[in-house]
């Protein structure tokens, strides 16, 4: 495409006057896709028949607005494309051929409230709690003699992280970012509908941690559960959250993300003893018109990255009596450095044009803390300059599913209304997510 493209919606030819809607049965195109004029954009059924929907010109898919079984309305944009072609710019919509007839309206019960708005889903408050104890380079290097401090910060991109005390447990420190996020929130425990928490070290086995912390909160009308997704926990909990939702599952729903890996730490292995810090983070996401509008959400996961990252024993502590288990976090340094620059740079651009923006009007990229090297080389790919990464990991580390709600955190006083930001990350799994937020 050159710079004299712009962009429109495309709609479904309607094949008869008394037509309102029809379905989609299977797209042909994906996001990002380049077609031809003529070219089959997706399969379409009709009260008539069953045709192909053909391109009106040339161009390159921006967004899909509907999915694969959707029921659309002749009036409604079924996608939205990028183009060159000047004699769309003064294009008329075939649905508009059909516009004089009685117009039936298309309800569509998971997307509306009951006065008929629109409903959708917002970051009303965000929390977090980081221990007190400081861990420096300098005190973690003393077992090899080879490496100074310099030499960590330079691979890692980290000077010190924060650590547990031995008395501290997930629950405690996911109740402190909890009881944050919902003061700023305006919300009470009681008027939570559900409690999702992200982790990789819940407090026991079970119950999970979600329930002991909805204990604490005396949140009684809640339903609660954890989740694991690694690193990417916490984005995998608000985008269900935004899910349940816009589908009037719930109202007010609490994200939090906690992980305490330093005691799951070998500190003879120099590709992970460096890496992590421990802390939580939380954010209650809301059915409200006010607060940060959550525009899209999208998760993943690559099963060839498996193995890159992993823990075989369960829990936040290492348990005696164990010898036929590795209790350790263990990584892959190398292919798990390149598989997670690529894996940040493909979402940060997939969700860049889902939400349909451009790379130059994003004003911020948060991401997974992971590693500073990675984070640069995941900036060069993605076509957003690395400036605009909000990255604190040289303060605390890596803190797994905790480090995007702690970075929200930090940044949120220099945060301007309706700035554009994408939050995005990577964990083992290999699993990935991105949702993009308008401030």
């Amino acid at each position: 495409m050159d710079h004299d493209t712009f962009r429109l919606p495309l709609y479904l030819p309607a094949q008869g006057a008394a037509e309102t809607e029809a379905t989609i049965v299977e797209w042909r195109v994906a996001e990002g896709d380049v077609f031809q004029k003529g070219q089959v954009l997706c399969q379409v059924d009709s009260a008539k028949s069953v045709f192909d929907f053909e391109a009106p010109c040339p161009g390159r898919v921006i967004r899909l607005l509907h999915r694969d079984g959707d029921a659309v309305g002749y009036d409604q944009a079924v996608m939205e494309v990028e183009t060159a072609d000047q004699a769309m710019r003064n294009w008329i919509p075939p649905a508009a051929e059909a516009s004089e007839a009685p117009a039936v309206p298309v309800m569509q019960r998971s997307r509306t409230s009951p006065n008929g708005d629109a409903i959708g889903a917002a970051l009303l408050g965000v929390g977090g709690y980081l221990p007190s104890r400081v861990v420096t380079n300098n005190e973690l290097v003393t077992p090899f003699p080879s490496v100074s401090e310099d030499y960590v910060y330079q691979v890692t991109g980290i000077r010190e992280r924060r650590w547990a005390g031995n008395e501290e447990k997930p629950s405690d420190m996911a109740y402190a970012a909890s009881v944050e996020a919902l003061t700023k929130a305006g919300l009470a425990a009681a008027d939570l509908d559900l409690i999702i928490l992200a982790t990789t070290t819940p407090d026991v086995a079970m119950p999970s941690t979600a329930c002991i912390l909805q204990d604490r909160l005396q949140a009684t009308r809640a339903a609660a559960f954890d989740l694991n997704a690694a690193c990417s926990g916490w984005l995998y909990a608000v985008a269900l959250a935004r899910s349940l939702i816009v589908s009037r599952a719930a109202q007010n729903v609490l994200t939090v993300g906690v992980d305490v890996q330093s005691h799951l730490l070998d500190r003879d292995d120099q590709a992970t003893c460096f890496l992590f810090g421990d802390g939580a983070g939380a954010a209650v996401i809301s059915a409200a018109s006010t607060g940060h509008v959550i525009r899209e959400a999208m998760l993943g996961s690559d099963p060839r990255g498996l193995h890159l990252a992993r823990r075989s024993d369960p829990g936040y502590v290492v348990a005696n009596g164990h010898s036929n288990v590795d209790p350790w976090i263990r990584l892959d340094g190398q292919p798990l450095f390149r598989f997670a620059t690529e894996s940040f740079a493909e979402i940060v651009r997939q969700v860049i044009d889902k939400s349909g923006w451009t790379p130059e009007e994003t004003r911020w990229i948060v991401p997974h803390q992971a590693n500073g090297r990675i984070l640069k080389a995941a900036a060069r790919r993605s076509r957003v300059p690395y400036d605009r990464f909000f990255v604190n990991v040289e303060r605390v580390g890596n803190t797994s599913s905790a480090s995007i709600p702690l970075a929200l955190l930090e940044m949120e006083q220099s945060l301007r209304a309706g700035d554009k930001i994408v939050l995005c990350s990577v964990g083992a799994g290999i699993t990935t997510a991105a949702v993009s937020i308008e401030w």
